[in-house]
């Protein structure tokens, strides 16, 4: 399968993707002209986009601080929901501490964090 080399190339799949998008939908037939190009081409990009430019895993404090957003809560309201003072929670927060075994799993049940991301692994 061909392979995208270069960041021109690169640029001119992903303007091509965007020409595609215009002319296919969710109702186009997978064996489509138009849709075997985009998906074709879509492959490419993720692969180069795979080798240089690799998303990072998350870290702890990015997952918490996500969570706080999507359930509307204050570091005020985290604390009262973990049970534990604003202080620890803002060391939390800012990642001036770790969480213990026990904080670890209350982010768990509560935030529903990953323990991959608790543990940092």
């Amino acid at each position: 399968m061909a392979q995208i080399k270069n960041e021109k190339q690169y640029k001119a799949a992903c303007e091509r993707i965007e020409e595609l998008l215009k002319v296919v939908d969710n109702n186009t037939p997978a064996d489509n002209k138009d849709m075997l190009e985009l998906d074709l081409i879509s492959e490419m990009v993720a692969e180069y986009e795979h080798e240089h430019y690799p998303v990072e895993a998350p870290t702890l404090v990015e997952v918490i601080r996500l969570r706080m957003y999507e359930m509307g809560l204050t570091q005020a309201k985290l604390s009262k929901m973990l049970n534990l003072s604003p202080a620890r929670v803002s060391d939390l927060v800012t990642g001036k501490s770790e969480p213990t075994l026990k904080v670890g799993r209350l982010l768990f049940h509560k935030l529903n964090i990953s323990p991959s991301v608790i543990l940092g692994v």
